[in-house]
């Protein structure tokens, strides 16, 4: 998956609909982790996600994304199990999740249903005053590897296989005309002109569903922060220290259709 360069293009429109994450993530302790779950397979039933034996997460869908939760650094169980059963039974997936003091993680249920997977993207949330920056996740199981690039010009990402996740592209503010296509070729699998990306904002754009039928794409923009002068070198990402973490879940308007992300859960305050 090679980077490439942005082109600058024209116009259409993202409808935007902003969403705090719990009020109790407002005083952030810089001992703690940033953790949101994202449900990401698009066979699966919604879920209910217990932490530690306690209920975080209930009743997510697919496309769903929660807002961050803090979690003590260091391990904690992950266990996934059908909404409504109040975590009794045997999990459809249980995993540890190892997270640091400081970093901001987006955990995504991904694959079709018998082969689920807890995959961890780190999410990195600062950015240069007045920039904006994006990434692309190609979560769609059945899809091929993508290019994402101007209608009609540059590839910005290349090669996106199931499961990637780019790196950040840094980005002035503005809007562009993308298509998602077919990795090596001219052909558009999903139009997305029109994008606008705001500065003081971090973008990531994530293909899902089984295949290139029924690709569909969710956009995750959150309020970013000014870069620190020196990153950690923790090999995780970049840290996220803001006392405000804003996910903007938005409605696109893409080949005719649109694709509405709701934002459907409870959180349940983490000890």
């Amino acid at each position: 998956m090679k980077k490439m360069k942005w082109v600058t293009s024209s116009l259409v429109f993202l409808l935007m609909f902003g969403m705090f994450a719990s009020a109790g993530l407002a005083d952030g302790h810089e001992d703690d982790a940033m953790v949101r779950v994202f449900h990401a397979s698009p066979d699966a039933p919604a879920v209910d996600v217990y932490v530690n034996g306690d209920a975080a997460v209930e009743g997510a869908a697919f496309k769903d994304i929660t807002g961050y939760l803090e979690l003590p650094a260091g391990d904690h169980e992950v266990a996934i199990f059908p909404a409504g059963e109040d975590g009794e039974g045997d999990p459809v997936i249980e995993a540890t999740l190892s997270v640091e003091a400081g970093q901001a993680y987006t955990v995504a249920a991904t694959n079709t249903l018998d082969s689920l997977a807890l995959e961890v993207i780190s999410d990195d949330n600062t950015v240069d005053e007045g920039m904006t920056k994006v990434r692309v996740g190609h979560l769609s199981p059945g899809a091929p590897a993508v290019d994402v690039g101007l209608v009609g010009g540059d590839s910005l990402f290349e090669g996106a296989e199931f499961f990637a996740v780019t790196d950040y592209l840094d980005l002035e503010a503005d809007t562009y005309d993308l298509e998602i296509r077919a990795a090596g070729t001219e052909d558009a699998v999903l139009d997305l002109s029109g994008t606008e990306l705001q500065g003081d904002m971090v973008y990531s754009v994530y293909a899902v569903g089984e295949g290139v039928e029924d690709l569909e794409v969710v956009v995750v923009a959150d309020e970013a922060h000014e870069m620190p002068s020196e990153m950690p070198a923790t090999g995780m990402g970049g840290a996220s220290q803001s006392n405000t973490f804003l996910p903007l879940f938005l409605t696109m308007i893409a080949g005719g259709a649109v694709l509405t992300v709701f934002f459907r859960k409870r959180l349940a305050t983490q000890a």
